[in-house]
């Protein structure tokens, strides 16, 4: 340490991440506890097995003595790059509360930043990560690019959201430069699967501000296979690049960071920004001011700035949103940041300024929004009846919606055999069949699949049955599919979105080929896992893409479940048709139900708590 007082008693802000394997975390807890708050740091620590992130502020003097104390500590931090500056402390409290210097919060979470807003099959391997370039490395790559042939294919990839990219960006002549313009990083793979082809096969450049978001983003890149492999990216980010070439070298602008500096630039720093209302130079965002429907930030000069100002950033224009188009939402001092448990996977490179409520549409709802499909000749409401446990049990985390199947079955009528009753004389008479319920008494019943021959319900009377219940007359029960895919679509369409869909025995079989067909109804039925209760699967075109991947949670009876409708192993057959990599399953004793005690309801629980938790980080920042 220095022995320069003045000096390292200025205000400073660290950030470093490592990924390493932890040996063991709950030491590693302990010591980030006692070390930061005897230094008096603020800010956030994320553990986990994986390695750590870490954005915190504080003297100078007490940030290098963290950095030495872990150093000391162990030697899985000896190559990490401990990003250090300093800086003016934050302006006032809001500032300070807007980027979480206000206090200390210390977390073990499952990952150091979300790479995907819902769960991957396979999350990427770190180990596969593109190379690291040094600053100059970068610099020599770009500079040397026109001189190259032009087969080479060389593509500069920028890993951050679109405001950061408004104030800076590379620019390096006769280098294709792609820009993903998305809110959030964990919008960052949906992208890469969607253009994936704009980068097989060429050498591809990566950036982002310190560099956590390309690991994950590089490994991702890479786990796509054959023609990914040329994967670079910048090491320490356009931190170090701007460091190694303060004029700002192939960077044009300014370099957004996530605590309250906003925003840092070379010595000679351009402004590329331009105010969203009158479109002039303008690259400031320490006004906060945000779109009015998704809360992103946006650039607004001082001239154009208004208090009673709404502002549509240009994503949202893209999507035809305009203002006077939707009741607006107004900022409240008290929602400036985000309740604590937000903040669990962000990262010190993710790290987002507070963020206001959008409202009461469905599509910012905390609760998880899941359709519901009912069983074979059941409908809407007496699915919601039979669901009623589950759905208080789950009324913190999930909203359920419930439909009825678009084919409407006959009511059927099953005469009981006579039973023979003795006379006074000793004789032997039949007791009449008893009549069926009145019809004032019955709703209307439907289902999602019908026999093959089925020609549609009069539902004006009963029918009597041919003979007794078959137990196995599902397997028969394979037409109308069509139909019900576009009554879905439709439903999708009025009431959605949804976040999953929950179906129970027949409505599972539906949910299977829903499931099974994803891909091909992306755009029409969009939704991020399926819960499958009572299931069995049917053969049908539809089903063959085994595996199915999507995320997916199956419910149903074990070997001694007592379920005399749907046997185990019918269930177990459909569960095997999903990756394994993203399916739970649940077995139970308790027949042809949903169960709700325990250990049941808490395994149920925890799956939807993984969604539950994106889309409530989705909404805070968003």
């Amino acid at each position: 340490m220095s022995d320069d007082k003045p000096a390292t008693d200025q205000y400073g802000v660290l950030l470093y991440y490592n990924y390493v394997d932890i040996p063991n975390l709950d030491d590693l807890l302990t010591f980030y506890r006692s070390n930061c708050s005897s230094l008096s740091l603020l800010g956030r620590v994320r553990l986990s097995s994986h390695g750590v992130n870490v954005t915190v502020g504080g003297n100078l003097s007490s940030l290098e003595r963290h950095i030495e104390d872990l150093k000391a500590n162990s030697t899985l931090f000896h190559g990490t790059d401990f990003k250090l500056a300093t800086c003016h402390q934050p302006l006032n409290d809001d500032v300070a509360k807007e980027c979480g210097f206000t206090s200390l919060s210390i977390r073990i979470v499952k990952e150091l930043v979300t790479l995907s807003s819902h769960p991957l099959l396979k999350s990427p391997e770190i180990s596969n990560a593109g190379r690291h370039l040094s600053a100059l490395e970068f610099h020599s790559t770009l500079h040397n690019a026109n001189k190259e042939s032009p087969e080479n294919s060389l593509v500069l990839l920028d890993a951050r959201n679109l405001y950061e990219t408004r104030i800076g960006k590379f620019h390096a002549p006769n280098v294709e430069t792609l820009d993903p313009q998305v809110r959030q990083y964990s919008d960052f793979s949906s992208w890469i699967d969607d253009r994936g082809e704009q980068l097989k096969g060429k050498n591809i450049l990566m950036y982002c501000t310190g560099g956590i978001r390309c690991e994950m983003a590089s490994a991702y890149i890479r786990s796509k296979g054959a023609g990914f492999e040329n994967v670079f990216q910048l090491f320490g980010g356009i931190q170090r690049y701007l460091e190694q070439f303060p004029d700002g070298g192939y960077f044009k602008g300014k370099n957004f960071v996530f605590d309250h500096r906003i925003s840092v630039g070379g010595s000679d720093a351009s402004t590329i920004g331009t105010c969203l209302m009158c479109q002039c130079s303008f690259d400031d965002y320490s006004s906060r001011c945000r779109c009015t429907y998704c809360r992103m930030l946006v650039l607004v000069c001082h001239s154009c700035q208004n208090e009673s100002a709404q502002y549509v950033c240009e994503l949202c224009q893209k999507q035809g949103k305009a203002v006077g188009s939707k009741q607006l939402i107004e900022n409240d001092d008290s929602e400036k940041s985000l309740p604590d448990v937000e903040f669990q996977n962000l990262s010190s490179d993710t790290m987002l300024l507070s963020q206001a409520p959008r409202g009461d549409d469905v599509s910012t709802s905390r609760k998880l929004r899941i359709l519901c499909l009912h069983g074979f000749r059941q409908n809407a409401s007496g699915f919601k009846g039979r669901t009623a446990s589950l759905a208080k049990k789950l009324k913190k985390i999930a909203e359920f919606v419930f439909i009825d199947a678009p084919h409407e079955v006959p009511f059927i009528y099953q005469t009981p055999v006579p039973v023979p009753v003795p006379q006074v004389n000793g004789a032997l008479s039949s007791l009449p069949a008893s009549p069926p319920p009145p019809m004032e008494n019955c709703k209307k019943k439907f289902s999602w699949f019908v026999a093959p021959n089925f020609e549609g319900s009069s539902g004006v009377e009963w029918k009597v049955a041919d003979g007794p219940f078959d137990p196995l007359q599902y397997q028969q029960q394979t037409g109308g599919c069509d139909i019900s895919i576009s009554h879905l679509e439709n439903v999708f369409s009025q009431e959605g979105p949804f976040d999953g869909i929950l179906g129970f025995s027949q409505g599972a079989a539906m949910t299977a080929v829903i499931s099974a067909q994803q891909e091909k109804l992306k755009g029409k039925m969009d939704f991020k896992f399926v819960v499958l209760c009572s299931g069995f699967a049917l053969h049908l075109k539809e089903m063959e893409c085994s595996p199915i991947k999507c995320p997916s949670l199956h419910i149903f009876g074990n070997e001694h479940g007592q379920d005399r409708q749907i046997a185990n192993q019918t269930s177990k057959e459909l569960a095997s048709l999903y990756d394994s990599g993203c399916s739970v399953i649940v077995e139970h004793d308790c027949g042809h139900i949903i169960p709700t005690r325990s250990p049941y309801i808490d395994e149920i629980k925890a799956f939807l708590g993984r969604f539950l938790l994106v889309k409530k980080l989705y909404n805070a920042l968003w």
